[in-house]
């Protein structure tokens, strides 16, 4: 059984990120909160070096994502791109299976009509 206090630091983690996808447009928020969910959810069992690179990696994912919701703040919602370009050294420690659902992921992203059908609240 996991420690309190690392189950605190990943639920923490997992509620800070799903904080921050609100500030995303809604078709990618929707795409990266169940992509963060299934994430989260697979790696509950992972053996502990995997879990410390999962972490890791997640957290470098918020801060990374934190510094560009704050930048859409301050230009006081102009324009901002979400999201950063893998180096080929980061690509080379995935697995077979995570290349694959990193391009199943790029290809959803990039959809003009993507499958998920959310509309904004009209307020």
């Amino acid at each position: 059984m996991a420690a309190p206090s690392h189950v605190f630091r990943v639920r923490s983690l997992y509620k800070r990120i799903l904080v921050l996808h609100r500030f995303l447009p809604i078709d990618l928020r929707a795409l990266g909160d169940q992509y963060v969910k299934d994430e989260f959810r697979r790696h509950k069992r992972a053996a502990p070096e995997e879990v410390k690179n999962f972490m890791v990696e997640w957290q470098l994912y918020k801060d990374t994502l934190q510094t560009q919701v704050q930048e859409l703040a301050r230009k006081q919602h102009r324009s901002v791109t979400f999201g950063a370009n893998l180096s080929e050294e980061k690509l080379s420690d995935f697995q077979n299976e995570q290349l694959g659902q990193l391009y199943e992921l790029m290809l959803e992203s990039r959809k003009p009509n993507r499958q998920f059908d959310i509309q904004e609240d009209s307020k």
